[in-house]
C-alpha cells in the first residue's frame, strides 16, 4: 500500500488534509440528523473500502477478536456521532475548535500509557490548549452559552476525548497488529449501529438532493479513505511528524468554514485557535522523556 516509511507518512498527511474538510461537509449536509448522517457516510466509506479489500483478496483480515471490533466500531461511530451533533447544536467554528483538542488529549494520554513522564513542555502545551477551550466557552463569537450552545460545546469536547481514547490504544501491542483492511469492517459495523440509533432516537428526515453530494464526499474522504490512510501512517510512518502536523488541521478546517460562510473569525476565535494550535505544537516538539522510575 505504501513504499516504505516515507510513503506511509505521506499517507497519514493525506488523512489530515481530508479531515480538514470534515466540518464543512458535515455542515453542508444539515439538516440531516447526526446519527443518520454518520450512518450514511460510514455506509459509503465502508462499502468502497470493502470492495477494495475484496479485490485484494484480503477479506480474511475482517476476522478480528471482539475487543478489536469494540474498539474500532465504538471509536469511529461514537466520535462522529458526537462531532456531527456538536456541529448541529453549537456555532460551527467554536465547536470545531473544541473538538480539535484531541491532539492535546492524545499527548496527555499517550505519555503515561507508554511509561513516559509528561515533562514541562508537554504540560505547558496541554495548558495552552485548555486555555483556548476555556476562552471559547467563556464567550464565543455567537453568544457563548446561549441558544443551546452548552450541549453542543459539551458534545464537541466529548468527541475530542472519544477520538483520543480511540487513537491512543491503537498503538499498544494488543491492537497494533490489527491489519488496516479491518477498518472496512469497522466502518460498515459503525454504519449499522448508527443507523439503528437513528431509527430509535431521531426524526425521519431523509436527505434531499442538496445534501447527498456532501454525504457522498464525506464517505469518500473524511469518513472513508482518511481512516485507512491514518492507520497506515500511524503504524508504518513517522508518528512524531504526523502528530506535529495534526495541529494544522483545525486551522485549515476553521478557515474552510469561514470561507464558505459558516462562521466568522472574531477575536476570541482567533485567540483560541492560536492557543490550541500553539499548545499542540509545543507538546508535539517535546523531547521523549525517559521512563519513570520503576517502569
Amino acid at each position: 500500500m505504501t513504499s516504505g516509511p516515507m510513503g506511509a507518512t505521506l499517507a497519514g498527511c493525506a488523512a489530515l488534509l481530508l479531515w480538514a474538510f470534515l466540518a464543512l461537509l458535515a455542515r453542508l449536509a444539515q439538516p440531516v440528523p447526526p446519527l443518520l448522517l454518520t450512518g450514511l457516510a460510514f455506509a459509503v466509506g465502508g462499502t468502497l473500502g470493502l470492495l477494495v479489500v475484496a479485490a485484494r483478496g484480503r477479506l480474511g483480515a475482517l476476522r478480528q477478536p471482539p475487543l478489536v471490533w469494540l474498539h474500532g466500531v465504538g471509536g469511529l461511530a461514537g466520535y462522529h456521532a458526537l462531532y456531527f451533533a456538536a456541529l448541529a447544536l453549537a456555532p460551527p467554528v467554536e465547536a470545531n475548535l473544541l473538538n480539535y483538542t484531541w491532539p492535546l488529549l492524545i499527548v496527555l494520554l499517550a505519555a503515561p500509557l507508554r511509561g513516559l513522564r509528561l515533562g514541562p513542555r508537554r504540560l505547558a502545551g496541554v495548558g495552552l490548549g485548555a486555555a483556548g477551550a476555556v476562552l471559547l466557552l467563556a464567550g464565543g463569537a455567537e453568544g457563548g452559552f446561549g441558544g443551546g450552545a452548552p450541549l453542543g460545546y459539551a458534545l464537541a469536547l466529548a468527541a475530542g476525548l472519544t477520538w483520543a481514547l480511540y487513537s491512543v490504544p491503537s498503538g499498544t501491542p494488543r491492537l497494533a497488529g490489527t491489519p488496516t483492511e479491518a477498518v472496512a469492517g469497522f466502518c460498515l459495523a459503525a454504519a449499522a449501529v448508527t443507523l439503528l440509533g437513528h431509527l430509535a432516537f431521531e426524526p425521519a428526515v431523509w436527505p434531499g438532493a442538496a445534501q447527498w453530494p456532501a454525504i457522498l464526499l464525506l464517505g469518500l474522504g473524511p469518513v472513508g479513505a482518511a481512516f485507512f490512510l491514518w492507520d497506515v501512517g500511524m503504524k508504518r510512518g513517522d508518528p512524531r511528524l504526523l502528530g506535529t502536523l495534526a495541529y494544522a488541521t483545525p486551522v485549515g478546517s476553521t478557515l474552510l468554514l469561514v470561507v464558505f460562510g459558516a462562521g466568522e473569525l472574531g477575536g476570541p476565535v482567533l485567540a483560541a485557535a492560536a492557543l490550541v494550535v500553539g499548545g499542540g505544537a509545543l507538546a508535539a516538539t517535546a523531547r521523549a522523556d525517559p521512563p519513570a522510575a520503576g517502569d
